[in-house]
């Protein structure tokens, strides 16, 4: 069914099916009224010789340049000329879906002035499966993410290049599915009327914070999912280094009153069903480290952090960012700073943060699990004949090494601001330096994860109780994929392979039918 964007109810999960799984879209039609109605103004407002910015005016620095009738019809193409200088490697294909995706709800509030056919071009483009090829740097994060935002908007002049993937294609999850093609090629193929740029269409097209904040949101529903995975996790572990249970009652967390935290420790519980270890039968601490039994406050921290940036991010998929703005109701024209990516960078950086600071704490609870001092009573290493096998030794390095690749992203981009535009611009979001570096965040923590999933699943082979049903669960599909380390092996498949089956969210699924859905 497709997704209707009406400028106003876009949200994460519709977002995540339209860029991952090629879920068609449609414009309301008093979206299409909207969009008619504000280029009306502007029309009026150009025949009339109302300045506007970037419509009658150069641009940046040249904001005070007044452009004649001639200049304002080709301006357009040059503007997206040069501002398409972004660099490196094409960002996946999934992102830049979003990136259309979210510019069209823009669009869709009937402030941006651009024509209608712009904005149903994009349309098409999503429902035809043709993509833009745009560089992943470049983008200051102010004034939109004008470099990525202009090499998609070459293809409204038939320039430029996109991958090209027909209807009924498989989900598009990597860049290499589609076919790459000049831009005019891929529009001819998918049967796309190519718009051209008139006055104002090429600003409205590129004018706001679109890339980083369909990136981010994309994140977002991927932080969300690998939380709770980290949940999973810490139960394993906890159950298997014979945890205190006192830790996740529900009275404690709701006398602090932190939402996250109360949310972690009732899933927490609800891992734990069905272990032995909740029955006050098996002796455990009187009190555990730091790592097991502050749990629910760090991961639950952790996810009030993530709720915070999720409610950014889906106020900037349905505000208006462009400037200037046109308020038809008011024949006004608004200039301001609508396109700066503050609002989603600042909060995007402390999720960044948040997840880097689970997987610290997941990677102590691994070195609990290995360390023959902390580990109560399991083998050295989770080894089979310690001192001859050194088992998981040396998972503990990897996983040390991630976080420390963890930390040096979590620096925030958000206080990066360099000028651009001869000052011009003199504060910028970096936004998009937030979006790229929390990519790089969520693809470690997948290993970090991955490793203490694999230790956990090892240690819990060594005890003689019952864990809780969602450990077993975990345990069950994780040696589906890995076995049990009997004798030293090679560790790299078996890391790459847990990193790709968090990623996948298997683990996951497979838990929440047996305990219920995880808040």
């Amino acid at each position: 069914m497709p997704v209707v964007l009406d400028g106003k109810h876009l949200t994460i999960e519709d977002l995540v099916k339209i860029a991952r799984h090629n879920e068609k879209v449609q414009l309301a039609p008093e979206a299409v009224e909207r969009i008619k109605v504000c280029r009306a103004m502007l029309e009026d407002k150009l025949a009339k010789k109302e300045i506007m910015y970037g419509t009658n005016t150069g641009i940046g620095e040249f904001s005070e340049k007044m452009l004649n009738d001639e200049q304002v019809k080709e301006f357009q193409r040059y503007l997206i000329y040069n501002h398409a200088a972004g660099i490196g490697e094409p960002v996946p294909i999934e992102q830049v879906r979003a990136a259309l995706a979210s510019r069209i709800n823009v669009h869709a509030n009937g402030n941006s002035g651009c024509r209608p056919e712009i904005t149903q071009t994009m349309v098409a483009m999503l429902n035809k499966g043709v993509t833009p090829v745009v560089c992943a740097k470049g983008s200051v994060g102010a004034c939109g993410d004008l470099a990525p935002m202009s090499q998609a908007a070459l293809l409204l002049m038939g320039e430029g290049e996109a991958f090209y993937q027909p209807a009924g294609s498989p989900d598009t999850k990597c860049r290499d599915k589609g076919e790459r093609l000049p831009g005019r090629v891929a529009m001819e193929k998918a049967s796309i009327p190519i718009p051209g740029l008139q006055a104002r269409d090429g600003l409205a097209a590129i004018n706001g914070s679109n890339l980083l904040t369909a990136i981010s949101a994309l994140n977002i529903f991927d932080m969300e999912r690998l939380i709770k995975q980290a949940e999973i996790a810490a139960a394993m572990t906890i159950e298997a280094l014979l945890g205190n249970m006192k830790p996740y009652t529900a009275k404690l967390h709701e006398l602090r009153g932190f939402k996250g935290a109360m949310a972690t420790a009732d899933n927490i519980r609800r891992l734990f069903e069905g272990s032995d270890l909740t029955t006050g039968k098996m002796k455990t601490k009187v009190q555990d480290a730091y790592s097991m039994r502050s749990t629910p406050q760090v991961i639950g921290a952790a996810r009030d952090a993530i709720a915070y940036a999720r409610s950014q991010v889906e106020i900037e998929l349905n505000g208006v960012a462009d400037n200037p703005i046109f308020v038809p109701e008011m024949k006004l024209t608004l200039t301001g700073a609508n396109f700066q990516g503050s609002p989603v960078s600042l909060p995007m950086d402390m999720a960044g943060a948040a997840i880097t600071m689970v997987c610290v704490m997941s990677e102590r609870r691994l070195n609990r699990l290995t360390n023959p001092a902390l580990s109560q009573g399991l083998p050295d290493f989770l080894a089979h004949e310690p001192g001859f096998y050194s088992g998981m030794m040396l998972s503990q390095y990897t996983a040390d090494t991630l976080i420390v690749e963890q930390r040096i992203l979590s620096a925030p981009a958000s206080i990066m601001s360099i000028p651009a535009a001869a000052d011009q611009e003199d504060f910028v979001s970096m936004g998009m330096n937030t979006a790229l570096k929390n990519t790089q965040i969520l693809d470690n923590a997948y290993g970090i994860l991955g490793i203490e999933f694999m230790a956990a699943a090892q240690a819990l082979d060594f005890r003689q109780f019952t864990p809780g049903k969602g450990s077993l669960k975990a345990r069950e599909i994780i040696r589906k994929h890995v076995a049990h380390l009997e004798v030293d092996r090679p560790l790299y498949p078996d890391h790459n392979t847990m990193k790709e089956l968090v990623k996948s969210g298997e683990i996951l699924e497979a838990v929440e039918k047996i305990v219920g859905k995880l808040k």
